[in-house]
């Protein structure tokens, strides 16, 4: 599946046109050619490859998953990989979709592994700027770019009000609500790291763009990528901030587990010596040697009478302290 576009002196001018007709306008210095590959077969690869004349390199890294964000120069063109990520509303499931671009001083070639990346949404983008389609490639490259951070700004911010619900229960009371926070910020934790590999090395590939070397950003489109790389900052700095959150709740959540046990075996221990009284008591009376008072009532009296007595002093003794 594939889609195509041609711009020239800023007006889209051609839409879906075979692939095979690239050829006739990659070479014209007012054309910006937009490419879409959906699911690449190798035939697609070498296509393109012939086309536009890409490094072996930048094509393996395009073929083969699970490359690192990152921008690699080459001498006729560039070679971008970066991660769109979508959460579920529901369950929280955090989904990074890798996508490969290249880039030349006329065309820009994306490659999607599957459909889950809405390309329509980056084209509406371009259409709703497209007073900037007279900068090409760079134009093109902003729009994308734009789309992507802004999917990792809505990432980390959905993880942030998770995390903000997870420190709602963290003081409440209860063995479910204890096993909730544990199995919540571990689970977040997890997330926020997938998050961070994600998110982090973007603010290099961004910087490395914004260098007037590459040739790849125009000088009127400088400050709409200097926006791009703020928001990437800030989406850097928060996910940063949020481990900060999760590691103190994982910590608070120990610390108030263990609270709560002190404070179990704080009771348990008053409950023990206020009943440690009765049985002092009772197996003192219970010698097999003669002592005051045995056999009569006077002697159970007593020490009915010893035993209520010091049970209840040390009860209101562990009241007063709160140990009971």
């Amino acid at each position: 599946m594939t889609r195509t576009r041609l711009y020239r002196n800023g007006n889209l001018i051609l839409e879906d046109f075979p692939t095979s007709d690239i050829s006739q306008y990659v070479n014209d210095a007012d054309a910006a050619v937009w490419l879409d590959l959906c699911d690449p077969c190798s035939a697609d690869f070498d296509m393109i490859s012939e086309e536009l004349g890409l490094h072996e390199l930048a094509v393996e890294d395009a073929r083969h998953d699970h490359q690192r964000p990152k921008l690699d120069r080459y001498r006729t063109h560039a070679f971008l990989s970066a991660y769109a990520v979508g959460t579920d509303e529901s369950s929280g499931q955090l989904t990074a979709i890798e996508l490969s671009v290249f880039i030349t001083p006329t065309a820009l070639i994306t490659i999607r592994p599957d459909d889950r990346f809405d390309i329509q949404e980056v084209v509406e983008r371009w259409d709703n700027n497209s007073d900037l389609a007279k900068y090409g490639v760079g134009f093109l490259l902003h729009g994308l770019l734009d789309h992507i951070v802004d999917g990792h700004f809505a990432a980390v911010q959905d993880l942030d009000d998770r995390i903000e619900a997870v420190e709602d229960v963290l003081f409440e009371e209860g063995r479910a609500q204890t096993d909730s926070v544990q199995r919540d910020s571990y689970a977040l934790r997890k997330k926020l790291t997938k998050l961070r590999r994600v998110v982090l090395p973007m603010r290099e590939v961004v910087n490395s763009l914004l260098r007037r070397d590459l040739h790849i950003v125009a000088e009127p489109l400088l400050p709409y990528y200097q926006d791009v790389y703020d928001h990437v900052l800030r989406a850097t700095e928060w996910t940063e901030s949020l481990r900060d959150m999760i590691t103190s709740i994982m910590e608070t959540n120990l610390t108030v587990q263990g609270n709560r046990m002190n404070l179990i075996m704080k009771k348990v221990t008053s409950w023990a010596s206020i009943i440690a009284v009765p049985t002092a008591v009772t197996g003192f009376y219970g010698q097999n040697v003669p002592y005051p008072g045995i056999n009569t009532h006077i002697g159970f009296l007593t020490s009915a009478g010893v035993m209520a007595v010091v049970s209840v002093v040390l009860y209101l003794t562990f009241k007063r302290k709160d140990w009971i």
